[in-house]
């Protein structure tokens, strides 16, 4: 429901949107001179770039960009109105230029094209985590990631060029937290990144949990199954956690959940029950949406992606206040329990991130009283 509210609201804006900026077009002076012998043509003529912009947008990428891409020109464009018409209001001056036009197309480019770079340039981020549990080593080494939806920002190729800056961190443990394909993702793609997982050196390996694009809403349309997906993570030697919990060198467990999406997904009060409650434990959640549940757990860190740090904004602040996520981005901490969120290593849909940045995320584990 959540989303068909979405898309109607989408489509709503944009038909408003177009219908604003048709408008504004309209004013730039060489149109506005030719309205004076053509005012049928002045308004074809104000409609054709914006088409076009529409057009070229859902060729070039796809049509969820090109909303994205529409909708920003409509709201600084509006800005731009706004502040012109209180500026003209103020110093009693008439509109000669169109200058809040070019002022907004200009604009909408340049935070467009920063969009663009934080979300193709991988970022790293840091998070020290201190426990008063014995981790068996002087600290553990924890690189994760979320959210590659392979094709989007990253073809296979560039996914195993990002493995290899994971791979110079050293980490001890790397854990995928879901969204590893999306739905337009290729087998060559899938393949590749696979083999990248493969060829880490860590301590205690790679762990996966899968997410809601895992599966594939619509699996006909690309070129392999979920089945395919798991069956070349394990063959390069990837741990795939489903409802499971494992006990990693009699040091800490790392428990993988099922997607939300999943009805078969067990609580996690279920699969925590066996645990060791002395010894350090991961789990890893590809959507944080189960925070109250997992703090009552014996769980010291939940890992999660999911929410891409909002993406786009304003859209995090929509989950949260929809309820559709507990956080949006980064660290907390609740009875106990760390819970971070990463803004994913790509992002899905469209190639831009004006809310946030495409990251991998180092969580350095240490010992309360060895610090001490």
């Amino acid at each position: 429901m959540f989303w068909l509210i979405l898309f109607i609201l989408l489509i709503a804006l944009s038909l408003g949107g177009f219908i604003y900026l048709v408008t504004r077009v309209h004013r730039f002076s060489f149109i506005k001179k030719l309205a004076e012998k053509h005012k049928a043509l002045s308004w074809i003529v104000s409609v054709i770039p914006l088409i076009a912009l529409f057009a070229i947008s859902t060729l070039a990428i796809n049509v969820w960009s090109a909303i994205v891409i529409f909708l920003h020109l409509v709201f600084f464009w509006l800005a731009f109105d706004i502040i012109a018409s209180h500026f003209r209001r103020t110093y009693k001056s008439e509109q000669k230029l169109n200058i809040e036009g070019a002022l907004a197309i200009l604009f909408t480019f340049v935070y467009l094209l920063s969009g663009w770079k934080f979300a193709h340039t991988v970022y790293r981020t840091d998070y020290a985590i201190q426990s008063s549990k014995e981790l068996g080593q002087d600290h553990l080494k924890i690189v994760g990631f979320a959210d590659s939806h392979l094709g989007i920002t990253l073809n296979g190729e560039q996914f195993a060029a990002e493995m290899q800056k994971i791979q110079a961190e050293e980490p001890d443990i790397v854990l995928l937290a879901g969204d590893f394909v999306d739905d337009d993702s290729c087998r060559a793609d899938m393949e590749t990144a696979c083999k990248a997982l493969g060829e880490l050196k860590t301590k205690y390996g790679v762990y996966y949990v899968d997410g809601n694009h895992d599966k594939g809403y619509f699996e006909s349309s690309r070129d392999f199954t979920y089945d395919e997906v798991i069956a070349k993570l394990e063959e390069n030697n990837v741990v795939v956690l489903r409802d499971e919990s494992i006990l990693v060198d009699d040091k800490f467990y790392v428990v993988g959940r099922k997607d939300k999406s999943d009805e078969s997904r067990m609580p996690v009060a279920d699969l925590t029950k066996d645990i060791d409650d002395s010894k350090y434990t991961i789990i890893m959640d590809h959507q944080p949406n189960d925070y109250k549940n997992e703090s009552e757990t014996c769980a010291d860190l939940v890992f999660s992606g999911h929410t891409h740090g909002g993406h786009i904004w304003p859209a995090g602040f929509i989950g949260l206040m929809t309820g559709a996520n507990d956080a949006v981005y980064g660290a907390e901490e609740g009875n106990g329990t760390a819970f971070i969120v990463t803004s994913g290593i790509s992002g899905w849909a469209i190639p831009f991130k004006t809310g946030t940045k495409s990251e991998y995320v180092v969580m350095d584990i240490h010992n309360k009283q060895q610090d001490q």
